[in-house]
């Protein structure tokens, strides 16, 4: 069986989720903008599954979230839809150099149509500088769309100061939550927040569904033009089965969390203390303690992500190297980049990122496994000193 380790990139479906959604395939399968009967069924399912995601972030209306096919579209909707509908008040965005690919292509999409986007750089540990975002604020700025956490090298974003920072400025704020929405809790009413994108899948729900939250009384164009579902944000007919299941995902995962990080803190500072330790020239990214519960994001000198990756696939490990949605550009990663490694320390990176059906086990065959694989490959490349050769050989 495979020791699963690439769960950034994608969970598995909670079989309590999938028994949920059964019902709403065949026997409740109808629409909720039909006037019958079981169009009503299927808008009171459709509203009470709203609650229960409004209920996972605390969001105080259920109104407040707004139904989608996923992050990627949420992203899309806040930005674009958040830039068009305030271009009469400014055409300044301000993001971070490290955001997901989304996001960064978003805001080449909005360069490309007269917007001016402001990238804040981070320090070496992947944390975005609050000097340099306060600096970057102009009277033009419209938003700020900051993630809650780095997708790949783990770093916690000091949310709470962004937060009071667009607030004192009267500018919106969006977070991208998807890295983080599975091990830290959202509370918008602790933490203001204009919009959040949110993901299904990253929470053991479906994939192909996603939620965008909006405060009250902010406002943002549609980006999908049709019969004016979803309060005319997102037109389409909803996806109910799919609803159902990211609802009870949410659900599971507000009980569930404590206990899963601490477990989920376990298993990663075991994996980073024996890499460390066991594999020389071996090097931790992203902040040592202000970082994800359940990523473990490594380089190694003098070999290369990829080779490591497909060395890890013959032992029927699966991790991967890079952000998992731009794994197979060649690129070295933007987010090492931007931290200021070289090009050949960005290309020597592993990312371990655990889930809820991790087993210790599976911690275990990696650290028996990666030490000898790295030696592997220091072996056959021409990077590695030749003190460090002898040793090897």
């Amino acid at each position: 069986m495979s020791v699963y380790l690439d769960n950034q990139a994608a969970k598995p479906v909670d079989k309590r989720v999938i028994d949920e959604m059964m019902d709403y395939f065949n026997d409740k399968f109808a629409n909720p903008a039909s006037l019958h009967c079981d169009g009503d069924i299927a808008t009171d399912i459709l509203e009470k599954s709203r609650q229960k995601v409004a209920d996972f972030i605390n969001a105080p209306n259920r109104e407040d979230i707004i139904f989608t096919s996923g992050a990627t579209e949420s992203n899309n909707l806040a930005l674009i839809g958040g830039a068009l509908r305030n271009k009469k008040k400014g055409n300044h965005i301000v993001i971070s150099e490290i955001e997901h690919i989304s996001i960064l292509n978003i805001a080449k999409y909005l360069e490309r149509e007269g917007f001016v986007i402001s990238r804040v750089p981070v320090d070496r540990f992947g944390i975005i500088r609050l000097d340099k975002l306060e600096r970057l604020i102009r009277d033009d700025t419209v938003m700020i769309s900051i993630a809650t956490a780095s997708n790949e090298v783990g770093s916690l974003q000091p949310i709470e100061e962004i937060s009071k920072i667009a607030t004192e400025k009267g500018v919106l704020f969006h977070t991208d939550a998807v890295p983080s929405e599975s091990v830290i809790p959202i509370d918008v009413q602790k933490t203001p927040i204009d919009m959040i994108s949110l993901s299904s899948n990253d929470i053991y729900g479906p994939r192909g569904v996603g939620a965008l939250y909006l405060k009250k009384g902010v406002r943002v164009n549609p980006i999908i033009i049709g019969g004016g579902q979803e309060k005319g944000f997102r037109s389409g007919s909803e996806n109910i089965p799919g609803i159902v299941g990211f609802a009870k995902a949410a659900e599971i995962m507000k009980q569930e969390m404590p206990k899963e990080v601490q477990y989920l803190k376990g298993l990663r500072d075991k994996l980073i203390k024996n890499i460390l330790e066991i594999i020389p020239k071996s090097y931790l990214n992203g902040h040592p303690e202000k970082r994800l519960p359940h990523n473990a994001h490594f380089r190694f000198d003098y070999i290369e992500g990829e080779s490591l990756i497909l060395t890890l696939k013959e032992n029927n490990i699966a991790a991967a190297t890079g952000s998992a949605c731009s794994s197979k550009t060649l690129e070295p990663s933007h987010t090492l980049i931007s931290m200021g490694l070289l090009h050949e320390e960005a290309h020597g990176s592993l990312l371990v990122s655990l889930g809820r059906t991790t087993k210790d086990s599976d911690i275990n065959k990696l650290i028996e496994v990666l030490p000898e694989s790295v030696k592997r490959l220091r072996k056959l490349s021409p990077l590695t000193p030749p003190d460090m050769l002898k040793e090897l050989n």
